[in-house]
């Protein structure tokens, strides 16, 4: 599509996913300014949610996502703001009914039944990873500076600051493994936060 300038406007992307209970996801989001793009196909029914006034007080100049949600109790949509392009990402945290969402600098935990926010978490560098597992009593946020423990009520369980930036996290046989960018791989303990060299 070529706007009347001359340019190229992209397209939001677009994203379906099926997390574990039968939850249905349809994501849809852009870059800064493009929120009627990305707000153009909101399904109606069920909740609406906006927490891009958490980010920003004008939300809508930022870049934009919206969240669908359907499952066998319901549908919902929550809609979020970044002040950088990034890909929202999310894990359903099943033990406390939880849809964890990361999308630039935030974290919210919300109700999966409601899309309701049940806390909410800020990194102070981009978050390049979210995982969870039913082995754990937290889900672990994984900024490019630092690792988060965050528990079902919001609070840090544990945290850890790196010298170098991560730029890439697995959580592999019970273990994350951080990538740094000189290329280092770390392996933490995710129940502790402790190293697990």
């Amino acid at each position: 599509m070529t706007s009347s300038t001359g340019g190229t406007t992209l397209e939001p992307r677009n994203a379906s996913i099926t997390y574990p209970g039968g939850l249905r996801a349809r994501w849809r989001w852009s870059g800064s300014g493009r929120s009627d793009a990305v707000f153009a196909l909101s399904e109606a029914g069920g909740a609406l949610v906006d927490l891009g006034t958490r980010v920003s007080a004008t939300p809508d100049e930022l870049c934009r996502a919206e969240l669908r949600l359907e499952g066998p109790r319901g549908a919902w949509t929550a809609r979020f703001a970044s002040t950088i392009h990034d890909d929202p990402r999310a894990v359903y945290w099943d033990t406390v009914g939880q849809l964890v969402v990361a999308y630039g600098f935030h974290t919210f935990g919300l109700d999966a039944d409601t899309g309701s926010p049940a806390w909410e978490h800020r990194s102070a560098t981009p978050i390049i990873g979210l995982f969870g597992s039913s082995r754990l009593d937290h889900v672990i946020v994984q900024a490019e500076l630092e690792t988060f423990a965050i528990e079902a009520d919001g609070q840090v369980a544990w945290r850890i600051a790196h010298t170098d930036v991560v730029t890439a996290a697995e959580l592999v046989g019970g273990r994350l493994v951080l990538t740094g960018y000189d290329g280092q791989l770390n392996a933490i303990d995710p129940v502790t936060g402790r190293s697990a060299g």
